[in-house]
This record gives C-alpha cells, sequence and structure tokens, in this order.
C-alpha cells in the first residue's frame, strides 16, 4: 500500500512539529537536481535536503569540504523547481557559519536565491549564537549533532559519535542548548539507538535520524545509497531499496513507505 500523500498540502516546520507529536514518521531523503526532486515529491518524501554531500556524491570529492556557497544555491535552486510539497533543506557548506554575521549573510542567499524553507548546520554548543541570529531573524535551523562530517578531520574520520558516556552526556546536553537557542529541527548522525532515543524523548523539537536507531522521529539517507549507485562499501546505516523494485520511483516509494510503517531502519543499520 503506498504511503504518497492524499493532498498536496505543503510540509512547513509547523507541520514537522505536528507530526513528532502525532508519532508520525518523517521521510526525508537528499536531491541535488530537478529531476530527481519530482520524483521524491510525488512518492511522498516530506523533507528533502539538498546537502553538501554533493561534493562526494556529485562532484567526485573525497569529503564535503571544498563545497561553496555558491554549489550550494545553485543545486538548492534546481532542486526547488521539482517540489510542490516538500520541505526544502539546504546545507551549510564549510566556513559559511563562523560568526553570526557570516552565517546571516549565507543564510540570507539560502532562502532568498534558492528558496530553501530551512538551513542546517553541524556543530554543538559553540553554534548556540549563531542559531539563535537566524531563527530570531525568520530563519528557520535544523541542528546536526553526531558525526558531521565537515570535521571529518577532527574527528579522525567517519565515526560513530556518543558510544563514551561522558560524551553521550555532552551530546544530550548540547541537544537542549540548541533548542533553546531556536533550532526548530535537530539531525543526529551515527549515534548509538539508545542515546538517539533519550535525546529524541529529551527535546520537544522533531529529531530526523541517519543511523541514529529507530525511536527517532524521522530518517534520512541519501539518495544514491537507497538506488545502489554509491561507489564502494555502502554505510551500514543505509538499504539499497533497488534491489527487488522495478523502477527508481518504486524504490523511492518503497523507502518512503517502510519509514512511514517503521520497517527501516532494521537491526542491522543500527549502532
Amino acid at each position: 500500500m503506498s504511503s504518497q500523500p492524499n493532498s498536496a498540502a505543503k510540509v512547513t516546520v509547523r507541520k514537522l512539529l505536528q507530526m513528532k507529536a502525532d508519532k508520525e514518521k518523517i521521510v526525508c531523503l537528499t536531491a541535488y537536481d530537478v529531476s530527481f526532486a519530482k520524483l521524491l515529491d510525488a512518492a511522498g518524501v516530506d523533507v528533502v535536503l539538498v546537502g553538501d554531500s554533493l561534493g562526494m556524491v556529485m562532484q567526485g570529492l573525497d569529503n564535503t569540504l571544498a563545497v561553496t556557497m555558491d554549489d550550494m544555491v545553485y543545486h538548492s535552486r534546481c532542486v526547488a523547481k521539482g517540489l510542490e510539497r516538500a520541505l526544502l533543506m539546504v546545507d551549510m557548506p564549510f566556513m559559511s557559519h563562523i560568526t553570526p554575521q557570516i552565517a546571516l549573510q549565507n543564510a540570507g542567499r539560502l532562502m532568498k536565491e534558492s528558496a530553501a524553507h530551512i538551513v542546517k548546520l553541524e556543530g554543538g554548543s559553540e553554534q548556540q549564537e549563531v542559531v539563535t541570529a537566524l531563527t530570531s531573524n525568520g530563519i528557520p535551523v535544523c541542528a546536526h549533532l553526531g558525526l558531521q562530517p565537515q570535521r571529518v578531520h577532527k574527528l579522525g574520520g567517519y565515526r560513530v559519535q556518543g558510544r563514551e558516556a561522558d560524551r553521550a552526556e555532552r551530546m544530550l546536553k548540547e541537544a537542549s542548548i540548541l533548542e533553546q537557542a531556536g533550532a526548530d529541527v535537530l539531525l543526529l548522525e551515527c549515534v548509538p539507538a539508545a542515546l538517539a532515543t533519550k535525546i529524541t524523548e529529551a527535546v520537544s523539537i522533531p529529531v530526523i535520524g541517519i543511523g541514529a536507531g529507530t525511536d527517532v522521529d524521522g530518517q534520512i539517507l541519501v539518495l544514491q545509497d537507497i538506488l545502489g549507485i554509491t561507489p564502494g562499501r555502502a554505510p551500514k546505516f543505509s538499504k539499497d531499496f533497488m534491489q527487488g523494485a522495478d523502477s527508481i520511483q518504486t524504490a523511492i516509494q518503497n523507502y518512503v513507505d517502510a519509514v512511514k510503517a517503521r520497517t527501516f531502519p532494521q537491526q542491522e543499520h543500527i549502532f
């Protein structure tokens, strides 16, 4: 049974908050162009993220660090043309939000030039002033904790975050700090399921997970991962939904249905 939406009513930040309250799973996927944006929108994806992951999956880079604001504006503008219902979330790239003033200038570009509905930025409590500056100026924010790809060199690679008790406690506190600063949504990446559950219960804002277990309010994956076209070994938290599907549209729809029905993620996708 398809979970395709019954109406074309736009998904908003307020709608995501209501979905958390109603315990309706939020479905998110990345997209970087208008063609795939249309497919995701038609399948009932709630949030489409133009991630700085485009540096790796679209530009062939080793990480996300070289992605520019111009890259984000360009790809976001393309994706926006393909969306009628889904909320458009856009990443703030590396070094684009190092001060409140710089963050306001760059987030403003994303909102004005590429029709973003919400911006996402990596970082913990050190981003408190930035989050407050953005949200107090009418720019919705998704905070990003756990594995932060823009800090790959500092972290020593792409590693699960929050396994140690002290780091888990710190992440829990930072989630509350970011919510109090005004964050509208929180994304947790590569976090042990038990910790993700605690954070989801501790904050009132929607929590989206990628490799963060089943109890978060929503799930997000990289589009290329669910289509099985990512070079090399697929991440543990992902699943190839092209297996058994007769088309790309079917694969995307199967992902949407699996998240809504709580059949994804399964134990093999969880830390």
